[in-house]
């Protein structure tokens, strides 16, 4: 009683058939070969892509700061 043997997967390849007929079965391999395809071509697209430049850091003085209500500075000019 231990796995499936070949006649087991033959038995359940043909109910499958019979189930969605083999036009259905051909369009889903069509279908899981293109997404396998694009998966491939989009990794091979990763990977040839130059990395991101890291942002640069912004300056103290360019960083606008909020005025708070209990603070008696005047608030910073923004350019």
């Amino acid at each position: 009683m231990g796995g499936l043997s070949l006649w087991h997967w033959l038995v359940v390849l043909v109910i499958i058939v019979l189930i969605f007929g083999t036009s259905r079965l051909k369009n889903v391999g069509q279908d899981l070969g293109e997404a396998v395809k694009s998966f491939k071509k989009g990794m091979q697209d990763d990977e040839a892509a130059p990395p991101r430049p890291a942002s640069p850091p912004q300056d103290a003085a360019s960083t606008p700061t909020t005025h708070r209500d209990d603070d008696d500075r005047t608030p910073p000019v923004v350019r």
